[in-house]
């Protein structure tokens, strides 16, 4: 086991970026669909590139069934580099400042027109629910909609 490619599965690093095949197949789907390409013409002036979600199928599927190491780094990546295409536009924001610790008054009482419309909301019921001061309820005719 002295090539990286036979090392065991359990040694890759970042493995868990890896996300399950079917929702690399949906990302591919949906950049292709007709839909989609009406927006990023809409949005970008020209249809985007799908090749890339096409390439992290293809290696999603021969890292869960073959252990392909090769495939399972080029996924990892992909997913690295998605993320840093995601979370670009908040690293180059100038505009809003960063807070170092919150603001004084984050955890001040509500004011009383929104106490009272939080004592009868369904959140406040089930939390006292669950925290066992109220019995919890049962009744099923409380207005729900149910479309069959």
């Amino acid at each position: 086991m002295s090539s990286e490619n036979n090392r065991p599965a359990e040694c890759i690093e970042d493995e868990w970026l890896i996300r399950n095949c079917q929702v690399y197949d949906e990302e591919y789907s949906d950049c292709t669909s007709i839909k989609a390409r009406f927006h990023q013409y809409f949005i970008f002036g020209h249809m985007i590139n799908c090749s890339q979600w096409k390439r992290d199928s293809i290696n999603c599927y021969k890292w869960t069934e073959k252990k392909d190491v090769n495939a399972g780094k080029e996924l990892i990546e992909s997913e690295k580099e998605k993320r840093k295409d995601r979370l670009l536009n908040h690293v180059r924001n100038n505009i809003w400042k960063r807070r170092k610790e919150p603001p004084e008054n984050w955890n001040c009482p509500l004011p009383e027109y929104l106490q009272k419309e939080y004592e009868n909301s369904y959140l406040n019921v089930k939390s006292k629910e669950i925290k066992g001061e109220l019995p919890p309820s049962m009744d099923l005719n409380t207005g729900s909609c149910t479309i069959l």
